[in-house]
């Protein structure tokens, strides 16, 4: 755990902006949704938005997957920069400090539209963000996850929700030069600095309930708030069975239209035990 920090920077006096910029396939959606859930409970001591449907954090997690697509275009530069700014302009005018949660401020993850690297814009974009939120104390938190189990969960994932048509065996061999995270975090330090970056472990988290205690102790919630805050029913995203990804992976394959695509996807995950190669019909043995 780490030090409990104020709600303004120890020498700018200015607002803390938290930053949870993912990265993908370490827990992000259930921190989210646990941060949600528990808004009204945190709401004295943090203001959390997330990238819930209609919210201004939607436009901002595609202005940073479109940017590390295109990390050269001043367009995608600028479309980032006014994604943030329609963030910041919802917040409300007090001292209180702000997390903004969004996996997606990562960029784009390996699988996505042919990514193989380890996130090679994220230094860029918390750059940008640092550089343009000049109101704020900003500092950024990212999650990671032991290798040997993210990628075969970023591999579901790109299957699930990117077109990802390979196998994880060809995903594998895509992406079997990727670095540690250490190279990332060298990367960041360079970007940003490391007086205002935080990695946490996913590994690290005590209560697959409860994820993100780290990430707000880090906020400056103490162990008293943390241990009133209600618990998740149940984790976020799992991974579906290997049958349904498979079958996934196929669609993939298919020249159809993206809308019906999410649809048809949709159905498998929430009919998912169909694919289980023991599933029976109702009313036989």
């Amino acid at each position: 755990m780490t030090k409990l920090r104020k709600a303004t920077g120890p020498v700018t006096g200015k607002r803390r902006l938290i930053v949870h910029c993912g990265v993908q396939k370490t827990g992000s959606t259930s921190i989210q949704r646990y941060l949600m859930q528990n808004a009204d409970l945190l709401a004295n001591d943090l203001i959390v938005r997330t990238p819930t449907e209609g919210s201004p954090m939607r436009p901002l997690g595609r202005a940073a997957i479109d940017f590390s697509f295109h990390p050269d275009s001043s367009d995608s530069r600028q479309t980032l920069k006014i994604a943030l700014d329609d963030v910041l302009e919802t917040l409300p005018a007090d001292s209180r400090p702000v997390l903004l949660s969004h996996e997606n401020l990562a960029g784009a993850m390996p699988g996505n539209g042919g990514e193989t690297r380890l996130f090679p814009a994220l230094p860029s974009i918390l750059a940008i963000v640092k550089e343009h939120a000049t109101e704020f104390d900003v500092d950024f938190v990212y999650y990671t996850r032991r290798m040997s189990a993210w990628k075969p969960s970023v591999w579901a994932q790109a299957v699930r929700t990117d077109g990802y048509t390979r196998t994880e065996k060809e995903f594998m061999a895509e992406t079997a030069d990727l670095p540690g995270w250490k190279d990332l975090s060298v990367r960041l330090i360079e970007s940003v600095g490391a007086d205002c970056l935080s990695r946490f472990k996913l590994e690290d988290e005590s209560d697959p309930l409860r994820l993100g205690l780290q990430l707000l102790h880090h906020a400056g919630l103490s162990d008293d708030r943390l241990n009133a805050l209600q618990p998740l029913h149940a984790p976020s995203m799992s991974r579906l069975n290997e049958s349904a990804t498979e079958f996934i992976r196929h669609i993939n394959m298919l020249n159809i239209n993206p809308h019906a695509r999410r649809k048809v996807i949709n159905l498998i995950a929430n009919e998912q035990h169909l694919f289980n190669s023991d599933h029976r019909s109702e009313g036989t043995l």
